[in-house]
């Protein structure tokens, strides 16, 4: 999935003191005779490197790995190399759709349809649908890309809520059968909080979680197309059924579910209130299974969709391609590189990738040799949904105004008519 909104608003800080982050890194550019890619996965560094060693030794093409971190200023470095026209063979966008569109407009990401159709789709249908729909442009789009297939997934991810099994137990709830109805999550909050123990924690600080979160009940709620109604403007933020998916929130708070500070806690400080068993719900994706082995290895959890308000329409939950990587356009190893990526994103290559980093694999052949955790997230693939899936997206305005006012309410500041009509309001000054 693309970076999130704050990442990119710091790309600018980043780009201008990225000589202090990157330190002493080796920097080139592509070289006849062997591929250059770039990359951010501090996680899946050593794993990467395995896998161009052999890869190297079974062709005799040297794969050169260069780790470029925090993913900001990857980020900018990216797009400074691509001002400058020395990007690598392979590197990534992270950012959202508009920002892949740029690269791909300005002859910086090479189509990759014609390969992923070869030999009667070979390499296409390796993947999950929904991770290639990640960086795959449609016929029609907005940003008046041609339509192709401008990424190579590598893994996937979903965003879900997971539970503590453990603290399901001490409550006397069974951990084999989590809450699937909203009505069910509060009767079992209750259960949790007689026995004393703490509710819900997310990293809702960080306000796209707030909007992942949002949006999954209003397609819950609303209904696909009514959601994407309301994208186009036919459908008022103040109608009753917006009001009812902000009045979740303000149930939240009701309810006191939510562990204190959860409106300005980052999701890593999320996490490890989580993994401490300080929490007996938290909303989080398919990464965190690698994280709270790194935090808590006993840590007994499992995935559940967010409990379900309508039965009129289906949960959808956010997911989509993880990582993905990017060919060069202009790069004279382009054949090499889109060589070496077809063999990365085979079975073999990406169970063990899969394994040795605990992220879900994009190649769905790899995906039943999972550990308990991670199979929870991968039997979900095919709920996911993603913005950058939409015809049609909101404007970056309405969703900073809904998540913050989200963020009111959670504080009791600002009642759900009192945010659906503020938001409507910067909705309607959007479209004059």
């Amino acid at each position: 999935m693309h970076r999130s909104r704050w990442g990119i608003a710091l790309g600018l800080f980043y780009a201008t003191i990225w000589g202090v982050l990157s330190g002493c890194a080796k920097t080139e550019g592509p070289k006849k005779g062997e591929v250059l890619l770039w990359h951010w996965l501090t996680d899946r560094e050593d794993t990467l490197q395995q896998l161009a060693d052999a890869y190297q030794k079974k062709t005799g093409l040297k794969i050169h790995l260069e780790l470029y971190a925090p993913s900001d200023a990857y980020a900018s470095k990216v797009r400074a190399a691509a001002q400058t026209n020395t990007l690598p063979d392979i590197f990534s966008v992270l950012g959202e759709t508009r920002d892949l569109a740029s690269f791909i407009n300005s002859g910086h990401i090479a189509n990759l349809t014609e390969a992923m159709q070869a030999d009667g789709g070979a390499w296409k249908k390796q993947f999950f649908p929904k991770a290639l729909a990640t960086n795959t442009m449609l016929p029609g789009n907005q940003y008046q890309v041609p339509p192709g297939s401008y990424g190579v997934p590598i893994d996937v991810t979903n965003i879900q809520m997971v539970y503590n099994k453990v603290l399901f137990k001490q409550a006397g709830l069974d951990p084999e059968r989590p809450p699937q109805t909203w009505e069910a999550f509060m009767a079992d909050w209750h259960k949790l909080k007689a026995a004393g123990i703490p509710g819900f924690v997310s990293g809702w600080g960080e306000t796209w979680m707030i909007d992942c979160f949002a949006n999954n009940y209003a397609f819950n709620i609303l209904g696909e197309a009514k959601v994407l109604d309301t994208f186009r403007g036919k459908v008022s933020y103040t109608d009753p059924d917006w009001i009812r998916v902000l009045g979740l929130f303000d149930t939240l708070r009701q309810e006191g579910i939510l562990v204190p500070g959860v409106v300005t806690m980052i999701n890593k400080t999320a996490e490890q209130t989580f993994a401490n068993g300080k929490a007996a719900f938290t909303f989080n994706g398919s990464w965190c299974v690698n994280v709270y082995k790194g935090m808590n290895p006993d840590l007994s959890f499992a995935a559940m969709l967010p409990p379900h308000v309508s039965s009129r329409y289906p949960m959808k939950i956010w997911g989509g391609a993880g990582s993905s990587l990017m060919v060069n356009a202009a790069s004279p190893n382009k054949d090499d590189a889109i060589r070496f990526l077809r063999w990365l994103t085979e079975a073999t290559q990406q169970t063990q990738l899969a394994k040795d980093t605990l992220n879900l694999p994009a190649n769905r052949f790899s995906a039943g040799d999972l550990p308990p955790a991670l199979r929870s997230f991968a039997s979900r693939m095919e709920m996911t949904t993603h913005p950058s899936q939409w015809p049609v997206t909101e404007s970056p305005m309405v969703v900073e105004a809904m998540d913050k006012g989200i963020q009111s309410i959670l504080i009791g500041e600002k009642t759900p008519g009192q945010v659906a009509a503020e938001v409507q309001a910067v909705k309607d000054q959007q479209t004059k």
